[in-house]
This record gives structure tokens, sequence and C-alpha cells, in this order.
């Protein structure tokens, strides 16, 4: 009865109606955007909140006495109080704002990793990660000396669990893994991998950055030591992200950029550093973003990610049964437990063309290595076709993507 109800106030049209980017033609159809895994569009209220800020309040936060700058100082730390509640933080000081997942990952890898890797540790990573989450360990693991070692996955896009036990032991420092799969989809069994580092004396750092708009996070629950997500992909503005970080850890990690606001006092002989979460957000912030960001929170909040999940589910499961029913299309990608993202190839076909073919048609995917130029190469392919949904996206929307590419498959023969 409950889904029921839910279902019944869910109205993607009404939806749509706030997103002013939708309501286009791209070479004379209208607009399909399936790159919502890349970035998402934003609805009104977000870029409203933007050019509010900019029209009457800009100033700079947190120094200032006069009116705009206590205005613009408020809308920026009930931002933090929203990203505390949204993801469960038990307070507001574990919520440090980044420019993004990348600088998020970067930070701990540079203050968590300078700090506490010594030559011979090892840290834990998986196929599946996107470039962020490999390179910031390789730099921190060949400065100190240790050791990058990797989860495998099977063919169907899920992590080899039985590895996983053996990979992770007391040389452990930390494990790093992708929450949900930007390139797949899959959902990563990241409650049982916490546990099994906990149990090694390992911390974990988890990327949300495609889980954060589609599946509930709930950091204490989970018990993860950080994780990280961008605002873009959950319907806020470019530019701003999120780190938490438990507070005992962040309190014992050195800073990772100095300059203003992340001190106490200076002097030329010695500084003093600021409490959290000042300590790590060095600099002017990137205040208007940050405030447009609760707007984007407010968004998700007011839908509801289980109603969001649901919509994007069924819109999954019907791109995926009719791709199914074109022989020359190969998946990949396919385990059951997804988010809404479908990646395959043409037969014959390479991914870009296909690609260019359909944004003929207005309609938007995504096409190469995805920034998982490991997995690419794990899987034997170069890239895929992917196509990933949001919210705003339809049913028709779908269908008419799939004719397209039945269309391109069948001028083939």
């Amino acid at each position: 009865m409950k889904d029921q109800l839910i279902e019944s106030k869910f109205n993607v049209e009404a939806i749509r109606k706030v997103f002013p980017v939708l309501n286009q033609e791209i070479n004379g159809y209208p607009l399909i955007y399936f790159d919502n895994a890349a970035t998402s569009q934003k609805p009104q209220q977000v870029t409203d909140v933007l050019l509010r800020y900019y029209h009457t309040d800009n100033a700079n936060i947190h120094r200032g006495i006069h009116t705009l700058a206590e205005r613009a100082t408020s809308a920026f730390e009930e931002t933090r109080e929203a990203v505390k509640d949204f993801i469960h933080a038990a307070e507001v000081e574990e919520i440090i704002f980044t420019k993004g997942t990348t600088e998020g990952i970067n930070l701990v890898a540079q203050t968590f990793g300078k700090a506490n890797l010594i030559e011979g540790d090892e840290v834990i990573i998986s196929t599946m990660e996107h470039h962020s989450n490999i390179v910031p360990w390789q730099m921190i693991c060949n400065e100190k000396g240790a050791k990058l070692k990797i989860l495998p996955i099977t063919n169907e896009g899920e992590l080899i669990w039985e590895t996983a036990e053996q990979l992770i032991t007391s040389k452990t420092k930390i494990v790093a893994l992708v929450f949900a799969s930007n390139s797949l989809g899959s959902i990563n069994p990241v409650q049982k991998i916490i546990e099994l580092a906990h149990n090694a004396g390992a911390k974990v750092l988890l990327d949300a950055a495609q889980a954060a708009a589609h599946l509930e996070i709930d950091v204490q629950k989970l018990d993860c030591d950080f994780l990280v997500f961008s605002g873009h992909k959950i319907y806020g503005p470019t530019g701003v992200g999120v780190l938490y970080g438990k507070r005992a850890l962040l309190e014992a990690m050195p800073p990772y950029q100095g300059g203003g606001e992340m001190i106490q006092e200076v002097t030329f002989e010695k500084t003093t550093y600021n409490e959290l979460p000042y300590k790590f957000e060095a600099g002017t912030p990137n205040i208007a973003d940050v405030i447009a960001l609760q707007a984007a929170i407010h968004f998700i909040n007011k839908i509801g990610k289980e109603v969001i999940a649901k919509h994007e589910h069924r819109l999954m499961v019907r791109a995926t049964e009719g791709l199914k029913r074109i022989p020359e299309i190969k998946l990949i990608g396919t385990t059951k437990n997804k988010i809404g993202i479908v990646s395959f190839l043409i037969e014959g076909m390479h991914h870009l063309d296909v690609g260019i073919v359909l944004d003929a048609k207005g309609i938007a995917i995504r096409t190469g290595h995805h920034c998982t130029q490991p997995l690419m190469n794990f899987l034997k392919i170069e890239g895929t076709c992917r196509a990933s949904f949001a919210v705003y996206n339809t049913e028709q929307e779908v269908d008419f993507f799939l004719e397209s590419v039945a269309r391109i498959v069948a001028r083939r023969k």
C-alpha cells in the first residue's frame, strides 16, 4: 500500500518542468539526456539560488561583520548542516567542502596517506575504480614505498569476495572503494568490505560519486571512515563536493593546503591551525555553489531517494530488456544489483560512432572508457556506450532510444 501511494505521487512530467535545459531540440529532435552519470541537469531552484546569492548576498564568509557577509555565512553553513543530514553524519564538523570527489580523494591520500603509510604497507582498490580513485593512491604509494593491490571482479561486474578476504590483511592501511561503478552501474557490498577492513585494522574510503544521487547513505550505519561525492552529480552545481571523515581521523590528519581560514594564529616562526572543518578549507571557498548545493539536496529530499531509485531502476530494466532483444548488442556489466546505468556495444561498430549517430537523433549518451581504463583493459575492450538515467527521464525516452539503436543495427545489415 505504501509503495502504491509513493508511485501515485510521482509525476515525472511535473519534475521535468523545473529543468529548463530539457525544453530544447537537438538536431531537430527533443533532447533526450542519458549522460547523467557524467553530470546531472540542474533544477530551476538550484540556478535561482545561484542568481540570488550574486544579486543580493555576494560577500566573503566567516570574517565579515556586515549584513551581506553574515547572510552569506549563514547560508553556507546551512548547507553543511543539510549535507550532514543527507548522509547522516554525527556532526557538522565532519563535513568538509571540496571541489568534488577527485579533490576529496586526493585530500585523504595526501593527508591520511602521508601521515600513516610506511614502506611495505598496502592500499587496496578494485578493478572497477575511476581514475580519481586510482592515481592519487599510486602517487602516495610511490612516495611512501607502499603497495597498491587490486580487488578483482567477475566478467559480470561483481567483486570476488573470496579474494577480498585474502587481500585485506594486517598490512592493509586503507581500502578505497567505489560505492557504485560509473561504468557498469554495479553496487558494491560496501558494508561487508568495511567490516572486513576494520577487522584487519584498516580504514575505508568510499567513492560515492555515483551512489549519492541514487542510494540511501548513512555513514554512521556503514561505519565508513571517509566518504566523498560531487555536487554536480546530485542535481547541484559543478565545482563543489563533499568529504566526510570521522572526527578523530580528521583531527589527527595534517592540513591539505595552507592559507587563509585554515589557521588560528600565524607568525613568521609558527602557525597554529584552525579547528574542524575549517582546517581543510583554505582560502575563499566556492561560496555560491556550496549554497546552491543545499537547494539540490532539498530537491532530492522532497521527492525521496526511494522514489527516485525505483523510477530509475524501472528505466534501467526497460532499457536493458530492450537491448537484450537485439542480437547484435553486447551488454557490459550484467550484475543484477545496479544503479540506473546501461553499458553496451554494437557488434562491428565503434562506440564513438554509435554516440555520434544517436546525437543526430537528439540522444545524449556517453562513449569511451569513462575514466576507467584499467576496467576496460580487464574487459578487453576500448570503451562502451553508456546510457545513464535520472529522475527526469521517461519511459518514452527509453523507447525512442531503443528504436534508434535498433535502426542503427538494421542499417548495418
